[in-house]
C-alpha cells in the first residue's frame, strides 16, 4: 500500500521472495502477470479487428456498462476506508475539483496530499518506535538496483537507437514509466490520469477506446492495471508510423507493459527486507492515508469520464442511453446487494449487452 504500482503483483513478488529469495520473487511476479499480458494482447487484436461486428460490440457494450458499476463500487469501498475525518473528505473533494475543473496535474495532486498527510503528524505526540530493518547485504541491494536500472534503460536505448527517442514508441515508454511511478490507488486512479494525457493532451487514444480497454482488462486474470498495456497497444495501432498496425500496436503495448510492471519488481526486491519497518511508520501511514483520500477524488473523475462515454455517448446535453443505465444499475445491484462474484457479473452483463444490441437491429 505504501508503494506505487499494482498491490496484488507486489504481494505476489514479496511472497515469492519470502519463499525463495530474489529468484522466487521474479518467478512469482512473472507467473502472476504473464497470463493477463498474453490474453489482453489477444483481446486487443479482437477489439481492433472485429470490434465493429454486432456480436463483439454487443458484448463490449455490456462490459462497459458493468465497469461503471465497478468504478462506483471502488469509490464507495475506498471512501469508507479512507474518508475517516473532515480533512480526508476535503482532500477527496479538492482533488476532484483540481483535476476536473482546474487542470492540476495528477502528480501534483498526489504530492500536495502527501505534504498534507506529513503535516498531520508533526504535532502527533509519541509516535510509536519503528522496528529496525533486518540486515541486508549492501552488495545485494546495489546489484538489484543496477540490474533494475539496466533493464529499464535497455528498451529505451534500443528504441532511441533504432526509432528515435522522440518517436511514438519512445514517448510511450517514457510516459508509462512516469505513470507507473504515480499509480497510488490502483488502476482506477491511474487510468483517469492516463486517459486525460493520452486522449486530451497527446491525442493518441480516444475516450471510447479507454472505456473499452477497462472493460477488457476486467475480464483478464492478474492486476487490473494491465489496462495500461491496452492503452499502449491502441496508441501504437492508431499512430502506426513505420510499422503495420499490428506490429506497431504490439511494440507499443509491450513497451507500456515493461514500463508499468518493472518498477514493482525493483521496489519489492529492494524493499522486501524493510517491509515491517515501513508499514509500522506512523508518518508514512498518515501520508498514505492522505494520498488514498485524494485518490477517491481521482477515481471520481474517471467515473465521470466513463459515464459520459457509456451513458451519454452523444454528449451531456443529449438523451442518455437507457440500456446502459439499466445494465449499470443491474450490475451494481448484483455486486452490492446480491453479492454475485465478479466473473458472473461480467458474464451476465456481456450477454445482456449482446442481447440488447441484437434486439435493436
Amino acid at each position: 500500500m505504501l508503494l506505487p504500482g499494482p498491490e496484488a503483483l507486489q504481494l505476489a513478488i514479496y511472497l515469492g521472495w519470502k519463499l525463495h529469495g530474489i529468484r522466487g520473487g521474479i518467478v512469482a511476479g512473472l507467473g502472476f502477470i504473464l497470463p493477463a499480458v498474453l490474453l489482453l494482447f489477444a483481446l486487443s487484436y479482437v477489439y481492433v479487428a472485429h470490434g465493429a461486428s454486432p456480436w463483439i460490440s454487443g458484448l463490449l457494450f455490456g462490459l462497459q456498462a458493468a465497469v461503471i458499476a465497478l468504478v462506483l463500487q471502488a469509490i464507495v469501498r475506498i471512501g469508507r476506508r479512507a474518508l475517516r475525518t473532515p480533512l480526508h473528505i476535503a482532500l477527496a473533494l479538492a482533488s476532484f475539483l483540481a483535476l476536473e475543473f482546474a487542470g492540476v496535474p495528477f502528480p501534483v495532486v498526489l504530492l500536495i496530499a502527501a505534504i498534507v498527510g506529513a503535516a498531520m503528524t508533526r504535532t502527533a505526540p509519541g509516535l510509536p518506535p519503528v522496528p529496525t530493518a533486518s540486515p541486508t547485504p549492501a552488495t545485494q541491494s546495489r546489484k538489484v538496483a543496477a540490474a533494475g536500472l539496466a533493464l529499464w534503460l535497455l528498451p529505451l536505448l534500443l528504441v532511441a537507437a533504432t526509432l528515435g527517442i522522440d518517436s511514438l514508441w519512445g514517448r510511450v515508454y517514457l510516459f508509462f514509466t512516469k505513470a507507473a511511478l504515480i499509480t497510488f490507488g490502483g488502476a482506477y486512479a491511474v487510468l483517469g490520469y492516463v486517459t486525460t494525457q493520452l486522449v486530451d493532451n497527446l491525442a493518441l487514444v480516444t475516450a471510447e477506446q479507454s472505456a473499452a480497454g477497462l472493460a477488457l482488462a476486467e475480464t483478464t486474470p492478474g492486476p487490473l492495471v494491465i489496462v495500461l498495456q491496452f492503452m499502449g497497444f491502441m496508441a501504437g495501432w492508431n499512430l502506426r508510423g513505420l510499422f503495420a498496425p499490428l506490429g506497431s500496436g504490439l511494440l507499443a503495448g509491450a513497451l507500456a507493459t515493461w514500463a508499468t510492471f518493472l518498477p514493482s519488481f525493483i521496489f519489492i526486491l529492494l524493499g522486501a527486507p524493510h517491509v515491517e519497518r515501513l508499514t509500522r511508520n506512523a508518518r508514512m501511514e498518515a501520508v498514505l492515508g492522505a494520498i488514498t483520500a485524494a485518490v477517491v477524488g481521482v477515481i471520481a473523475t474517471l467515473a465521470l469520464l466513463l459515464a459520459q462515454v457509456v451513458l451519454f455517448p452523444e454528449g451531456w446535453q443529449s438523451a442518455p442511453d437507457w440500456r446502459a443505465i439499466v445494465l449499470a444499475g443491474a450490475s451494481w445491484f448484483a455486486l452490492e446487494r446480491a453479492r454475485w462474484p465478479l466473473p458472473w457479473v461480467l458474464v451476465a452483463a456481456a450477454l445482456a449487452g449482446l442481447l440488447l444490441s441484437l434486439l435493436q437491429q
